[in-house]
């Protein structure tokens, strides 16, 4: 049945369904939004008691429920300003070292550091060369919007379109080159921890993915690799736990450190549940 439904993705018109799930989470009419967002209820039993509006039919509409705010406190952060934390909520699929240029994805399954940054590949690979990474998936219970790991600046920010292969550990195990094949958005950060990157990877029936600077970025046409345009100055910066953007429906997040840079925590591992400002590591003082 898991590798029907691998087969059924890759011929299945997957952004067209993807738009379609966009419209429909968009719905105002109130008999048919209630109606899924009841359906989502029964079926994900999501817990709503520490969202800013508890009740799950308030919402105008699936998608500002399902990308639902927290309530002030909800997710304290871990630590000091040099303990990385948690950018989501979410299950980790894969943590640990860039090694000879590869990403593990799944058991016997890797990918390039080159291929995952694309057009950004040429200036940011090198900075990333050693480092370390971390693969959390954001089940659709989640939460789903996205915060900094550390205090940084937005240095480089690039959409690239793929497939939109689901990315759960079924995919991960079967679908080669998975988070480096699908749609993502790559935002290249310098800050407290060095260069880092934040990658939002898109999913089947992820109807749109948004940052806190562009807004929604998908769907987009052309689709075809982008560098999107920064920000001014004074809003470059974003501090450690502070928003920059949303899954419209569940996805993954990458996360790539430069060498020497940071200290993965050790507890972590394959299938650690992580809460948005959780301890992912220690920040390490600059090299002299």
């Amino acid at each position: 049945m898991q590798k029907l439904n691998i087969y059924l993705q890759h011929v299945l018109p997957q952004h067209a369904i993807s738009r379609v799930v966009l419209l429909f989470t968009r719905i105002r009419f109130r008999p048919v939004k209630n109606v899924l967002i009841a359906l989502f209820m029964r079926g994900f039993k999501p817990d709503m008691s520490d969202a800013v509006l508890t009740d799950p039919l308030a919402y105008e509409h699936f998608n500002a429920f399902f990308t639902r705010a927290l309530r002030a406190g909800a997710r304290p952060l871990a630590g000091s300003a040099h303990t990385l934390v948690s950018p989501v909520d979410g299950t980790m699929s894969e943590l640990g070292a860039i090694g000879h240029n590869r990403i593990l994805q799944a058991k016997g399954r890797s990918y390039t550091l080159e291929s995952l940054l694309a057009g950004a590949a040429a200036e940011w690979a090198p900075r990333f060369i050693g480092g370390q990474f971390a693969t959390i998936y954001l089940a659709p219970y989640n939460y789903h919007r996205i915060h900094m790991p550390a205090d940084g600046s937005l240095c480089a920010a690039w959409y690239v379109p793929g497939r939109l292969f689901s990315v759960n550990a079924t995919a991960a195990a079967m679908v080669p080159n998975l988070f480096a094949r699908n749609e993502r958005l790559v935002l290249l950060f310098d800050g407290a921890c060095g260069p880092f990157a934040v990658i939002f990877v898109g999913a089947l029936n992820v109807g749109s993915m948004a940052t806190v600077w562009h807004g929604d970025v998908t769907p987009r046409r052309p689709r075809q690799v982008t560098q999107l345009p920064l920000p001014a100055a004074s809003g470059l910066f974003r501090a450690r736990g502070a928003e920059i953007g949303r899954f419209n429906m569940g996805s993954t997040v990458v996360l790539l450190f430069a060498r020497d840079r940071v200290a993965l925590a050790r507890q972590l591992g394959h299938g650690t549940t992580m809460r948005m400002g959780q301890e992912l590591g220690l920040i390490a003082d600059p090299p002299a």
